[in-house]
């Protein structure tokens, strides 16, 4: 947004120093709020990535523990028949 400078501003160079002083107040304020938005929103990424993080270690996990569970009992069910049927 560009700003046109005010007739006072064109004839006193007092005027526009004063003018350009509020406006560099104006932004640097503005740049402050940037500053501090992007802040949060960097800090609210990083907690969410930890966060899909820890669920995907968990579910890996799971799946793990799922895995050996089924392997276990595969293993078991393939003992007993051959206990049962082909060592007779």
């Amino acid at each position: 947004m560009l700003i046109e400078p005010s007739d006072v501003e064109k004839k006193s160079h007092e005027a526009h120093v004063e003018l350009c002083a509020e406006r560099y107040r104006f932004l640097e304020h503005q740049l402050t709020d940037v500053k501090s938005a992007v802040s949060t929103v960097k800090e609210t990424i990083v907690k969410t990535h930890e966060m899909v993080a820890k669920l995907s270690e968990k579910n890996n996990d799971r799946i793990i523990h799922w895995g050996i569970g089924i392997i276990a009992f595969l293993v078991t069910t393939v003992g007993y028949l051959l206990a049962n049927y082909v060592i007779k």
